[in-house]
């Protein structure tokens, strides 16, 4: 028996089950088409649940999997069917609450692309070769926030949602003015 919790994948899909930003820390999916095949199949599982307020546990395939929805998105964080499903659901509201903290609560599939960037590190700062750093959300966010350009930096340096946002502020703070 494992001595610390394992996770074997986490995902962010949209309402029809695409990919949206996901990450798998196992081999039990060797090939892509594998993978696609298990999100495919997840989300056709859960996609009838109302898991909009709390987390949501299933088996599936010998798996755990534990979810929760918000608006157009649905996260998903799996485990092996040894996992403690309280440490999957602390995991999978750690990555909801960040992801949330990191859009200004706009939870949707377009906010979501576009800070694909921001998404993307909060995941590694959660998961590590499937072993568990962090689930308090506020730390991963402010971690990944750490981690992306500083808004003075010159609009060169940032990516391009960086820029828009500098931007926003400035157009924001002129029109207050």
């Amino acid at each position: 028996m494992e001595l610390c919790p394992l996770i074997k994948n986490i995902l962010l899909l949209d309402s029809e089950g695409k990919r949206i930003a996901v990450k798998y820390y196992s081999d039990d999916w060797p090939t892509n088409s594998a993978k696609e095949a298990f999100e495919k199949a997840v989300f056709a599982k859960t996609q009838k649940t109302n898991a909009r307020t709390e987390a949501e546990i299933t088996m599936f395939d010998n798996y755990i999997v534990v979810y929760k929805f918000v608006q157009d998105l649905h996260f998903f964080v799996t485990g092996g069917e040894n996992e403690n499903e309280i440490i999957l659901a602390t995991v999978l509201q750690g990555f909801f609450d960040a992801v949330g903290l990191l859009l200004r609560g706009n939870e949707d599939k377009k906010e979501a692309l576009e800070n694909l960037d921001l998404i993307l590190l909060c995941l590694d700062e959660i998961v590590d070769g499937g072993v568990i750093l962090e689930t308090d959300a506020n730390v991963i966010a402010g971690k990944v926030d750490s981690h992306s350009m500083d808004a003075g930096a010159p609009l060169s340096e940032q990516t391009i949602t960086q820029a828009l946002a500098t931007a926003r502020e400035h157009l924001a703070r002129s029109l207050l003015q």
